[in-house]
């Protein structure tokens, strides 16, 4: 399926035609029903889809599916019955998920589809639409661009999808405002998808540049200026590599002219080896992804210029890459940051949180933020403990904490919320500076949490440890993707419901 899609909007149809996509409920005695303006236009079929219903024992279960190929009677090629269960049951993530499961139905070689939202017991939602066609868009993503053979069916073209619905007005209006969305996370899944020897540091930080399309201000800070502010931690990371370290700021002015930002911040390690404290080479590859943070932090910058977010917000990512080179930093090695305060590497592959402690200082320093939220795929320990299916969240302000959680439970994008005591803190007190990277084996992703709280004084703030979900997670009804873009949609709920003016 390509992987753009061009959607436009119209009044229910007065007949079927080409590939179309209905929509059935859940049938109290196990038959499925449909809206009136649906079975007037399946009329010309006769008992055609009651048959097959029955045969194919269809029920209208959410998510299921009954397919009739070039229906006697009806003008469509082919017909896609989509099951979307109890109709006043249906949350704003279900239909995303239902416009998913769509997209994944329709042929490899479609160019063009329609889709009829219509239900028994009255409209669907101009919402609703909205966002079973943002499930359409993400599910037919795909990142081929280094495949220099492509499949018979692989299309350069678009896949024009009309969404048909009675207040077809509303649903693109509204549909425009949710566009934004699914580019900034198909911007995020961009990133992470691509390899490191092209998506350096220096290239990172250049496709940042793309979002000044949407009025966001972009600005480049370099090994001299990093230097000058003190970013000794940061910069201790990527002095093994031959590529230079960035750090990226990113403003969305969007919000009244004296109102404190909101703040987001990203570790950005391009590649990391673990450095001198190497990484097995079983599964290494997949450490090009270790930037998932910052991806997501430049997605959700689009996303909220996009649709205009009244907000002002930052984005800030830490750029580098983690090589064991002879002049990469050793274990032992001892590096002040820009807090002042002094870190002693035990391993060098604990190095993100030695980006994020140096970009977070920063960002408290000079924007004064309402908050603060880090992303990072920061330790193998958050998915022990989690699996892929939630992000680990370690908060100092409970109001942040629960409305992360509620954006999360609204998205599907699930956080859970894991400790922070000054027990662990004990865990990473150094005998030779003011702390250490690690604090060993034993709840490893809470005294990473503990290491980056050292850096953030009193500002509200949030670490979402997005190991086991930015990269490689499980395949979704609206997402096949390796780089899921994880994140954004999450925080852009969390704007919406309770920052913007």
């Amino acid at each position: 399926m390509p992987d753009t899609v061009k959607f436009s909007f119209a009044k229910l149809p007065a007949a079927l035609e080409g590939i179309t996509v209905l929509l059935a409920a859940e049938g109290a005695d196990g038959v499925p029903a449909l809206a009136p303006a649906v079975e007037a236009l399946l009329a010309p079929a006769g008992d055609l889809f009651a048959r097959a219903a029955q045969a194919d024992r269809f029920d209208g279960k959410s998510g299921t599916s009954l397919e009739l190929i070039a229906p006697t009677g009806l003008g469509a090629s082919r017909l896609i019955v989509l099951g979307v269960g109890k109709p006043a049951e249906l949350k704003t993530f279900d239909w995303l998920k239902l416009g998913g499961t769509a997209a994944g139905k329709l042929p490899g070689s479609a160019k063009e589809a329609g889709i009829v939202f219509a239900l028994p017991g009255g409209e669907v939602a101009p919402e609703a639409a909205a966002e079973f066609a943002l499930g359409v868009r993400l599910r037919a993503y795909s990142f081929d661009r280094y495949k220099t053979k492509k499949k018979p069916d692989d299309s350069a073209s678009k896949l024009k999808v009309t969404l048909y619905i009675e207040d077809d007005a509303a649903a693109k209006r509204t549909f425009r405002k949710r566009e934004g969305i699914g580019e900034g996370v198909v911007i995020a899944r961009d990133l992470v998808n691509e390899p490191a020897n092209v998506l350096t540091p220096t290239e990172f930080a250049r496709r940042t540049g793309d979002l000044a399309k949407v009025d966001v201000e972009v600005e480049v800070l370099g090994e001299k200026e990093l230097r000058k502010l003190g970013m000794g931690a940061l910069l201790g990371v990527g002095q093994g590599s031959v590529q230079e370290s960035r750090v990226v700021v990113m403003r969305w002015r969007g919000g009244k002219e004296d109102e404190a930002p909101v703040a987001f911040i990203g570790k950005g390690v391009v590649f990391d080896t673990g450095g001198i404290s190497i990484k097995q080479a079983a599964g290494m590859e997949d450490m090009k992804g270790d930037m998932g943070g910052a991806a997501c932090v430049v997605g959700l910058m689009h996303a909220l210029a996009s649709r205009k977010a009244k907000v002002n917000a930052v984005g800030l990512i830490g750029l580098v890459e983690n090589m064991p080179d002879g002049n990469a930093q050793r274990p032992g090695d001892i590096v002040t940051s820009m807090s002042g305060q002094t870190i002693e590497i035990i391993n060098t592959d604990a190095e993100g949180r030695l980006v994020l402690g140096d970009v977070l200082w920063y960002a408290k320093e000079r924007f004064k933020p309402r908050f603060m939220i880090d992303l990072a795929t920061l330790t193998g320990a958050i998915m022990v403990a989690l699996g892929t299916e939630h992000a680990g969240l370690f908060s100092n302000d409970d109001t942040l904490a629960e409305r992360l959680a509620s954006a999360g439970q609204a998205t599907g994008e699930k956080v859970w919320r894991m400790p922070l005591s000054p027990d662990y803190d004990k865990m990473i007190d150094s005998k030779f500076a003011d702390m250490k990277n690690t604090g060993g084996r034993f709840g490893g992703s809470i005294t990473a949490a503990q290491f980056l709280k050292r850096f953030v004084a009193d500002v509200p703030w949030a670490h979402l440890d997005i190991a086991g979900t930015a990269i490689n997670s499980p395949s979704t009804e609206f997402n096949r993707s390796w780089g899921a873009g994880w994140g954004v949609r999450l925080l852009d709920q969390l704007v919406a419901d309770h920052y913007e003016s």
